[in-house]
C-alpha cells in the first residue's frame, strides 16, 4: 500500500529509462523471471510494464493467498513484496518462503509505504534480501534488482580454495553453505551467510559499510548504511556467545577478530 512515483507529468512511464546493460537479461540465456506481490493494481501494473520493458519475465499477484501455489508454478528469481495487504501481510508471506524447502534462498526484496527504521529492521530480520520505501523511483529498484542478480552470478568458489573458515568457535562450511557456532547448526539468510563468510575471510581487517555494500550487496552508489548494520545486528544476535568475533569500529565499520 502508499503512494507510488510515477513519471512527472503523471502518466504511463515512457520506454526510456538508463539502466545498465548488465541489468538486462542475456539474450541467449533465459530471461530471469520476477514474481511481483502487492494488493495495489496500479503498483503491479507499472512493475510489470517496466519488468518486461527490461526483458524479464514477469507474473504479478494482486491476493497474497495465492502466493505460494503460484510461486511453486511459476519458479520465480526473485520476488518483489509488499508488506501492507490484506488477510496475509509480506512479513507473513516473507515467513512462508523462507520456511519452504524448495523457495528459501530466492531473493526478496520489500517494496512498501512502511519506511521507518523500525520497519526496515524488522523486514530484514524477517529475511528480506532489500527494502525499498514507496514512494519509489523505478531506475532505483531496478539497479536493486540488477545487482541482486549480478551478485547471484557470481561463483561461489571464486575467492579462495579454502572451504571451511574458522574463526573463534565458528566455522563457515562454504561447499555445504552450513555455519556452525560451538558445534551447532545455526541458519543464516543468504546475505548473512556472504556478509560474514567476507568479513571471516578478511579477519582483523576493517570492512566500511560502504565496502560491504559493494562486495555483499554489489550496490555501486551510496545509500543507507542501515542496511548494513541492520544485518551486523542480526547476526551477532545468530552467533549467540560468539558475537564479540565480529567488532565494531566506530564511525567506520566492522571487523572479524579472533576471540
Amino acid at each position: 500500500m502508499g503512494a507510488l512515483r510515477r513519471d512527472c507529468d503523471g502518466r504511463r512511464p515512457s520506454a526510456t529509462l538508463a539502466v545498465s546493460r548488465d541489468a538486462m537479461p542475456m539474450k541467449n540465456s533465459p530471461a530471469k523471471k520476477i514474481l511481483v506481490v502487492d494488493d495495489e493494481h496500479d503498483v503491479t501494473e507499472l512493475l510489470a510494464y517496466k519488468f518486461k520493458q527490461e526483458n524479464y519475465e514477469v507474473q504479478v499477484i494482486n491476493d497474497p493467498l495465492l502466493i505460494m501455489g503460484r510461486a511453486r508454478q511459476f519458479q520465480p528469481d526473485l520476488v518483489i513484496l509488499d508488506i501492507m495487504m490484506p488477510e496475509l501481510n509480506g512479513l507473513q508471506v516473507c515467513r512462508m518462503l523462507r520456511a519452504d524447502a524448495v523457495m528459501k534462498n530466492i531473493p526478496i526484496i520489500f517494496l512498501t509505504a512502511r519506511g521507518e527504521a523500525e520497519d526496515r529492521v524488522k523486514g530484514f530480520e524477517t529475511g528480506a534480501d532489500d527494502y525499498l520505501a514507496k514512494p519509489f523511483d523505478t531506475r532505483e529498484l531496478l539497479l536493486r534488482v540488477q545487482a541482486i542478480f549480478k551478485r547471484l552470478a557470481q561463483p561461489n568458489g571464486a575467492v579462495p580454495a579454502e572451504k571451511v573458515f574458522t574463526l573463534g568457535k565458528i566455522a563457515i562450511d562454504v561447499e555445504k553453505h552450513q555455519l556452525t557456532v560451538r558445534g551447532q547448526e545455526v541458519e543464516l539468510t543468504a546475505t548473512e551467510f556472504r556478509l560474514l563468510r567476507l568479513l571471516v575471510e578478511r579477519k582483523g581487517r576493517v570492512q566500511s559499510r560502504e565496502h560491504l555494500l559493494v562486495n555483499v550487496w554489489n550496490y555501486e552508489a551510496d545509500i543507507e548504511t542501515r542496511t548494513v548494520d541492520t544485518h551486523i545486528r542480526r547476526l551477532r544476535e545468530k552467533l549467540g556467545p560468539e558475537c564479540d568475533l565480529i567488532e565494531t569500529v566506530r564511525g567506520v565499520g566492522y571487523r572479524a577478530v579472533e576471540a
